[in-house]
C-alpha cells in the first residue's frame, strides 16, 4: 500500500485534562501517514485518483485548533475518524500526536500518542 506523509504539521489548541490548558492552550505537532494507491495517480498524473495533502492538511488544523479533547487518544481518534470519513480513496491512516509543552515537571522532547485505523475498525 502506499502513503502520504504530512509530517510535524503544527497547531495551536485548548486540549488537555488540567483547567490552564483549556483556558492558555498550547502547541501540538501532528504527523499522519495515509495510505491508499497511488499508482493510477502516478500513471495519469490526475489529481482525482489521489487525496490533497492540502486538504487533509485543512481538516487536521480545523479538528486540532476549533474543537477541544481532554485526551490527546480523543484528538488522535477524532483525527482518524474525520479523514477516513472525507476521504474515500483512503483505506487507512496512521496518526501521531505530540504535546511538547506537556505540564509535566522534566526534561523530555514531548508526550504523545500513536493510533493506526483502517476502514472496518
Amino acid at each position: 500500500m502506499d502513503k502520504i506523509l504530512l509530517s510535524n504539521m503544527g497547531f495551536y489548541g485548548y486540549h488537555g485534562v488540567f483547567k490552564e490548558e483549556s483556558v492558555l492552550g498550547q502547541k501540538f505537532f501532528v504527523d499522519m501517514e495515509v495510505y491508499l494507491n497511488t499508482k493510477e495517480a502516478g500513471l495519469t498524473d490526475d489529481m482525482e485518483k489521489s487525496v490533497s495533502y492540502g486538504d487533509v492538511y485543512e481538516l487536521v488544523k480545523n479538528i486540532v485548533e476549533n474543537k477541544r479533547f481532554n485526551l490527546l487518544e480523543a484528538l488522535a481518534e477524532n483525527i482518524t475518524q474525520e479523514v477516513l470519513g472525507e476521504f474515500e480513496l483512503i483505506k487507512e491512516v496512521m496518526v501521531r500526536v505530540k504535546k511538547p509543552e506537556a505540564p509535566v515537571p522534566g526534561i523530555y522532547d514531548y508526550f504523545g500518542v500513536e493510533i493506526r485505523r483502517g476502514r472496518n475498525e
